[in-house]
């Protein structure tokens, strides 16, 4: 069994896909420039906002023209962030029979702090015991400082933490904390990318994710 439990936000509670496609594309009609299909943004998500905005700008743009277009992007996404946004099938009953088990479920998040509460506290209400984003004073993923805090904070005696993502960035930020890693299938990424990592474990579906967790 393990607990804590570390979860990434985008693409392993929440799909967001549509929502941060919605944004961006905002953004960037806003700033003449060409828009994405919605189905890129799986690549262009992982690393934060500022590297999203980097990811979906003509290659070349300056400091000032990613400035703006970051000011655009949050300015949309504040007011529609939960418009498109849901669950994944089965992980509202999974964090609702962890927090009953009294296994501690937790969230390491490259986005920005304020959006990432927002939303885990509209979709979880209070399943999640601490929800940590950008913004914190810790670096972003793959650093590791934030996973460890959550680990260290929320550490049992005989019990071991687990990271779970749907994500390279996730695998590695496991990798460099020295923790467990379950990559899950149902997010932004593809299984190649997760078991390029080696992570513990793969799961395809919250059952899988269940079953991992608590045996």
């Amino acid at each position: 069994m393990y607990d804590p439990v570390i979860f990434d936000l985008d693409g392993t509670l929440l799909n967001t896909l549509g929502d941060l496609a919605a944004a961006g594309n905002y953004a960037l009609r806003k700033m003449s420039f060409p828009e994405h299909e919605t189905d890129k943004y799986r690549y262009f998500v992982g690393n934060g906002i500022p590297k999203l905005i980097e990811r979906i700008c003509p290659e070349g743009s300056d400091a000032e023209t990613l400035e703006k277009t970051h000011a655009l992007f949050s300015e949309y996404y504040e007011l529609h962030k939960s418009d498109l946004t849901r669950p994944y099938d089965g992980m509202t009953e999974l964090l609702a029979e962890l927090k009953k088990r009294g296994i501690t479920a937790v969230c390491n998040s490259n986005k920005d702090h304020v959006f990432a509460k927002e939303l885990l506290r509209s979709f979880y209400g209070d399943s999640l015991t601490e929800i940590v984003g950008a913004g914190l004073g810790f670096d972003t993923k793959p650093d590791p400082k934030a996973a460890l805090y959550l680990a260290e904070k929320y550490a049992k005696p005989q019990m071991r933490p687990l990271y779970v993502g749907d994500s390279s960035v996730d695998m590695q930020t496991a990798k460099n904390a020295g923790i467990d890693a379950c990559g899950v299938l149902w997010g932004f990424r593809e299984r190649d990318e997760l078991e390029a990592l080696k992570p513990a474990h793969i799961a395809a579906d919250a059952y899988e994710l269940r079953k991992i967790i608590l045996e």
